[in-house]
């Protein structure tokens, strides 16, 4: 390996040769990338399940996947296979024989409404217990192996090895929002030690459930502006009220500079730096004076050893939720101060919606797209800027500009917070 495949501290360059992605715009990097720069939105009514007495109707669900997409697990499984193969296939390798590690962010698994009501069937009337203990003493008397894969937190990972020909134990992750940030960092992190020489790395989510949606409207977190779906997320707006659900998948081949030069592979960009940090202050809050969002971006930018000055756009976490557009807003203005109001930054959410586990994935796709094509996505629904904001949030129209660096910022619940810096690729 020479200097010039190594960065400041000697650790091996990290390039994207490969990225695919599904979401509510639609699957494939083409159809995705032409929604978004149209500033075209893909939330839309629930038709999945009754909505009945439900405060949120609406949602950026994925409709499309077939049968596969009949429970939360297939449905993650089948958009992370698509994004997967997608990526693999864009970096000229082989889709069933990847040969390299696999790092998986995935939703949280729990047993599903409808396999409740299917174990409830199965009771005799002999078991006096209630609740979950039931729910288990039915299972023990009669097992059923298909509820069984679908409350196991790796069966995802493990189908998705088998389609894509990983190698090694594949690893899978849940760290709520942060989640596909935090795979792509595992990812970079194995090739700097000399791991491996690559690595496919997967955020997937399609955990859209009355349950799910039920639980975040009890945390008053969701939008409830259901007269116009596609107006619903407004982030950095003053009339915000919350995100809207959404589910996708978006995936990043990962390959040493020195590997993906030798093979010949295409570069589409480059992963920087990766920055994390860890917030106890609230199960859903941010700690008030933003010290850990501060430090995770700070983080970032030090990994990739950038000023905040080397920074040409944000793709901001961006959710629409009154507290966390602020919060955002104030810690980066700690960091990058009066330069933030001359750096554009932009919320991918406002168009498809927050992706929770997947959304650092997909919104890292979306990073090195901007960065090879010049494009910034807009901030669409931006019709009333929030005074105490002052960005330049790429309004409502996407713009076209020469970025080199850009911050992707996922900031989740339970404080988890991650940044990465992406880099354009080398001129040949």
């Amino acid at each position: 390996m020479s200097a010039s495949d190594t960065d400041f501290l000697g650790r091996p360059i990290i390039a994207v040769t490969g990225v695919g992605i599904v979401s509510s715009l639609g699957r494939g990097v083409e159809a995705n990338w032409d929604a978004l720069t149209a500033g075209r939105s893909g939330i839309h009514r629930i038709d999945r399940f009754s909505t009945e007495g439900l405060r949120t109707t609406i949602s950026g669900s994925v409709d499309f996947m077939g049968e596969m997409g009949q429970t939360s697990t297939g449905l993650s499984y089948a958009m992370a296979e698509a994004a997967g193969s997608e990526a693999i296939r864009m970096a000229g390798l082989d889709d069933e024989d990847f040969g390299a590690p696999l790092f998986l962010a995935a939703p949280p698994v729990e047993m599903e409404w409808q396999h409740r009501l299917k174990l409830d069937a199965m009771d005799g009337g002999d078991i006096e217990a209630a609740g979950y203990d039931r729910l288990l003493e039915i299972a023990r008397k009669h097992p059923d192996p298909s509820i069984y894969h679908l409350t196991q937190c790796s069966r995802i990972s493990e189908m998705l090895a088998d389609r894509l020909g990983t190698r090694g134990l594949p690893i899978t992750l849940s760290t709520a929002c942060a989640s596909g940030a935090s795979a792509i960092q595992l990812g970079v992190e194995a090739i700097r030690r000399g791991e491996t020489d690559r690595a496919i790395t997967i955020g997937t989510d399609g955990s859209i459930t009355q349950e799910s949606l039920i639980r975040f409207s009890l945390l008053s977190a969701l939008s409830t502006n259901n007269a116009v779906p596609e107006r619903a997320s407004k982030p950095f707006s003053k009339d915000r009220d919350g995100f809207v659900m959404a589910e996708g998948a978006g995936a990043l081949v990962l390959e040493s500079y020195a590997s993906a030069k030798a093979r010949g592979a295409t570069i589409y960009g480059l992963i920087l730096g990766c920055g994390e940090r860890a917030d106890d202050f609230h199960r859903t809050r941010s700690k008030p004076d933003g010290s850990p969002i501060i430090a995770a971006i700070k983080a970032g930018l030090a990994d990739a050893g950038l000023p905040p000055e080397g920074i040409d756009y944000i793709n901001a976490h961006g959710t629409s939720t009154p507290e966390n557009d602020r919060m955002e807003a104030n810690g980066l203005a700690a960091v990058f101060g009066e330069r933030l109001k001359q750096t554009p930054i932009s919320s991918n959410k406002s168009m498809i919606g927050h992706t929770l586990t997947a959304a650092g994935a997909i919104e890292a796709v979306f990073s090195i797209l901007s960065l090879k094509e010049g494009i910034l996505p807009p901030t669409i629904n931006h019709d009333n800027p929030d005074p105490a904001i002052d960005l330049d949030v790429v309004p409502n129209t996407a713009r076209r500009q020469d970025i080199g660096a850009v911050l992707s910022n996922s900031f989740g619940f339970g404080g988890q917070n991650a940044c990465l810096v992406l880099g354009r690729a080398p001129s040949a």
